[in-house]
């Protein structure tokens, strides 16, 4: 998967990763009106709400970005609609040419593990293999150790599918844990040095494992720190746009052939047209709210570009 991921991102000529996060408050007005005098006030309405919104921001974005990012947590909160509306939008993706990297950060153990597993590896029923979720790679949480990440590991060894590890997050908070000093070094570290462990099996072709690491752009210093010393290591880059990264900051998260990261903008995309004073306000906008999404997607690039010289 990281193979044909690096294809679509010298494909696009940017390493965009667009995070689809919808919440209620970024919808537009008539498409909040549609869906209420459709379905009523219900979970459904505001599902298929999302699912029209990310449709027409794919629409746009789709010739810009390699690939997007569902998160499921703003799916399920409306239950099995909004689950609906998550897996609609993975296979409208795919059907837009995107790579999908499903944001579930799974992350226990065992038997419960391997049914997380199943977000790349699918399911078996009597003998018909089944892919429910056409995810091509997921976010997982590390913490429980190698007892987590372990069922995840064959679907990748092939390199079809990939996972991404969370080594150092963007999130404020994210030091209280992460930057614990263990045996002279910060937890990230030996963290990272398990990512690097469990990729060792699936090496693509372009040098890089499918076993990737989250790390944050709001963390200049340890984002180059691990760059160097995960030289076989894709990066997950979060914390770009919204939370202050910025283009410049990820000029050494690159390799020397300017690969080895995706960056995820979510708001920054998605919820483009309320900030942007050329777009019309949420209650009176139109379809043009993809366009600022597209407008925000093509400034993304451009910054990623100039800061990567």
């Amino acid at each position: 998967m990281i193979d044909r991921l690096i294809e679509k991102i010298k494909e696009k000529g940017a390493p965009i990763l667009a995070g689809l996060d919808p919440v209620y408050e970024m919808m537009p007005a008539y498409l909040k009106k549609e869906m209420f005098e459709r379905y009523g006030k219900t979970p459904k309405a505001v599902a298929e709400m999302f699912y029209a919104f990310n449709c027409r921001i794919m629409d746009e974005i789709a010739d810009i970005v390699p690939a997007v990012k569902p998160q499921i947590a703003m799916y399920e909160r409306y239950g099995l609609d909004g689950l609906e509306c998550y897996l609609k939008t993975v296979e409208y993706a795919k059907n837009k040419g995107l790579l999908v990297i499903g944001d579930i950060k799974r992350g226990d153990i065992s038997s419960t593990a391997a049914a997380y597993a199943a977000h790349i590896g699918g399911v078996e029923i009597e003998g018909t293999h089944f892919d429910p979720w056409k995810e091509d790679a997921v976010t997982i949480n590390p913490y429980l150790g190698t007892d987590g990440i372990a069922p995840f590991l064959p679907y990748c060894r092939d390199g079809k599918k990939a996972i991404f590890v969370l080594v150092k997050t963007s999130n404020p908070s994210s030091g209280e844990l992460q930057d614990r000093i263990i045996d002279g070094e910060p937890l990230y570290c030996h963290v990272a040095d398990l990512a690097d462990k469990w990729g060792e099996e699936s090496i693509g072709e372009n040098g890089y494992s499918m076993v990737g690491a989250v790390v944050g752009a709001t963390y200049k210093e340890q984002g180059e720190l691990l760059r160097k010393r995960l030289p076989h290591t894709f990066f997950l880059v979060p914390g770009y746009g919204a939370q202050g990264g910025k283009g410049a900051d990820l000029k050494n998260y690159y390799d020397k052939n300017g690969l080895g990261i995706i960056v995820n903008s979510s708001r920054g995309i998605i919820a483009a047209y309320q900030k942007d004073p050329e777009f019309a306000p949420a209650d009176q906008v139109g379809r043009e709210f993809a366009e600022a999404s597209r407008k925000a997607a093509l400034a993304m690039k451009e910054d990623l570009l100039r800061g990567r010289e």
